[in-house]
């Protein structure tokens, strides 16, 4: 069997549609509390986007393949005991670890159990979609909110700590933007960011039409 018939036209619709169209903070605008105050470091963006990412995979399959017995009336608070057991998880593998970028990260790893992203997309997908399109949907909602972290997180640190994975990268007489460190520019910068993202899809939307 080739790559091509393990993953149709129909995975890879989802997988995109989840970091681009349906791109969790640019177009959703869920996940944004935590995108900001986790963006001032890259090694702090990319443990925070490697644990959502977990916890919506996990999250995926676990309501996914207990949809036909999940009640109506007792969905989210079944979401909340599935997300909130592998937030745990992330909680105990980073103070284990990595317990400097865990006390960095602080109460917002604990804060993924209320994560929009991760509620939403179990209450519009992962309940009435197989385990395996719930699967590519959480890998593409996961890798939109993981490279928007990153991202912002990459210009903020160089620009205001002069560092890059703790590794400096300007020069000697760099002077610091405070500013970049602080939570209006992580404002400043995502907001051009969902500026600059809504014009390109919007631009990319009226090119199609006009065909």
């Amino acid at each position: 069997m080739s790559t091509k018939q393990l993953f149709d036209g129909e995975d890879r619709k989802i997988l995109k549609t989840g970091y681009t169209r349906e791109h969790p903070i640019f177009v959703v605008g869920l996940g944004i509390c935590s995108a900001l105050a986790v963006s001032n470091k890259v090694e702090n963006a990319i443990a925070m986007g490697v644990g959502v990412t977990f916890v919506l995979i996990a999250t995926a399959v676990i309501i996914s393949s207990l949809r036909s017995l999940i009640p109506q009336r007792a969905r989210i608070i079944t979401y909340m005991i599935a997300i909130a057991s592998f937030v745990i998880i992330v909680q105990k593998f980073l103070d284990a670890f990595t317990p400097a970028i865990s006390e960095a990260l602080g109460p917002y790893v604990a804060l993924i159990i209320t994560n929009c992203i991760i509620m939403g997309r179990a209450e519009a997908f992962y309940v009435t979609r197989s385990v395996r399109h719930s699967v590519i949907d959480a890998v593409g909602n996961g890798i939109g909110y993981s490279y928007t972290l990153i991202a912002i997180a990459a210009i903020r640190e160089v620009l205001g700590f002069g560092t890059l994975l703790g590794f400096q990268v300007t020069p000697d007489g760099w002077e610091k933007w405070v500013v970049m460190s602080m939570a209006p520019g992580a404002f400043f910068l995502l907001g051009t960011a969902i500026w600059i993202s809504r014009a390109i899809t919007e631009r990319s939307s009226g090119e199609e039409e006009g065909e």
